[in-house]
């Protein structure tokens, strides 16, 4: 049985690897980043709920006084 030629595995991986480097160099530079973030407030945001204003309260079956 012949043996496995294993010469030219570094050059192929090293040079799969920096293809792969440059490949995702070159997709990362492409996408546009905003430049100054702003921070949004959160009392803008803020929506007006109807049970906010309602008093509600939570029977549990365990609180309930026996019949």
């Amino acid at each position: 049985m012949p043996q496995l030629d294993t010469s030219t595995w570094f050059i192929t991986i090293m040079s799969s690897t920096i293809t792969l480097f440059v490949l995702m160099q070159l997709k990362i530079s492409m996408l546009n980043f905003p430049l100054s973030p702003s921070i949004k407030s959160t009392e803008l945001m803020k929506t007006d709920n109807p049970w906010e204003s309602k008093w509600t309260k939570i029977y549990s079956p365990l609180s309930l006084l026996p019949q």
